[in-house]
């Protein structure tokens, strides 16, 4: 893990670092932080220093670098990091490839006796051990030699994922590359709302697209996301006119309004109620604070 930690803090460029490695994201910081909400995409996670802390609902997950995250849907997370200097990485998960790496594994190896807890998760913090950690050793070592990523890197990724399949985590990972799996059907529905966050929801469409019952759906979106579709939909909103309010000139009530609110106090409220500030006075903070670290 010592020489994991050396090769992630010498390719680092500050909190968060787009690597030369497909799909991997480098993170960093100095020091402990607040809750940060965010929805977060299926992602393999390893920490090699400080420890970081997850919300799911009313659910708490914490890991460091005895153990690793997984997650297998776009989940409305807040984390935060409690013990610095803080250093790990995320892999995002490729659906299609888990697909190709579960099809060609040998029978026998696929454990289904845990696919009810798996899919009610959609998360899983798992001890990291020798057999997952050889590859992911051998994978971040590419950084150093870059003239191989394009050759090696996918074989190594394709062990990372055979050793995730074949872990306790494996079931949850095996519903993310299945299509006709009850995880597949709510990511489908996730996507759209996603794509459509300003437009007024519907429930029964999006219960169709799901290929489930309106009851059926709300359940099960529920026990993935630990939200209603609806104020899932509502964090989609907020986190994307937080975006808007920091990268454009404009005001608090015209970005309420484009990502699909009707009344200005609602958004300030709830947008207040999500971030700890009404919209401009967050912009502002957060500005400043961006401005500060480039100093």
């Amino acid at each position: 893990m010592s020489e994991i930690a050396d090769i992630l803090a010498h390719h680092s460029r500050g909190e968060i670092t787009s690597s030369a490695l497909p799909r991997l994201t480098i993170v960093s910081s100095k020091e402990p932080t607040p809750p940060l909400p965010v929805i977060f995409s299926p992602h393999f996670c390893v920490v090699a220093k400080g420890r970081k802390r997850l919300f799911l609902g009313t659910e708490t997950y914490h890991y460091d670098a005895t153990s690793f995250l997984v997650t297998s849907a776009d989940l409305p997370l807040s984390g935060q990091v409690v013990e610095a200097p803080y250093l790990g990485f995320a892999l995002a998960l490729d659906a299609g490839l888990l697909a190709t790496v579960l099809l060609e594994m040998p029978p026998g190896l696929d454990s289904k006796n845990n696919y009810h807890r798996a899919l009610a998760k959609g998360i899983a913090v798992t001890q990291l051990e020798g057999d997952l950690l050889d590859p992911v050793l051998r994978f971040l070592r590419l950084l150093d030699q870059p003239k191989h990523i394009p050759i090696l890197a996918p074989l190594i990724e394709r062990e990372i994922l055979y050793r995730l399949l074949l872990g306790p985590s494996g079931e949850m990972l095996r519903q993310l590359a299945l299509p006709a799996s009850q995880l597949s059907q709510i990511r489908r529905a996730i996507s759209c709302i996603q794509t459509r966050y300003n437009e007024p929801l519907r429930i029964e469409e999006l219960a169709r697209l799901a290929g489930m019952s309106a009851p059926s759906f709300h359940r099960h979106f529920r026990a993935i996301t630990r939200l209603s579709p609806l104020q899932y939909q509502k964090r989609i909103r907020l986190q994307a006119a937080r975006r808007m309010l920091l990268s454009q000139k404009t005001d608090a009530a015209s970005v309420g309004f484009d990502v699909g609110y009707e009344s200005p106090s609602q958004f300030s409220r709830e947008y207040r109620r999500l971030f700890g500030a009404p919209p401009s006075r967050d912009s502002t903070q957060v500005r400043r604070a961006l401005i500060a670290e480039e100093a």
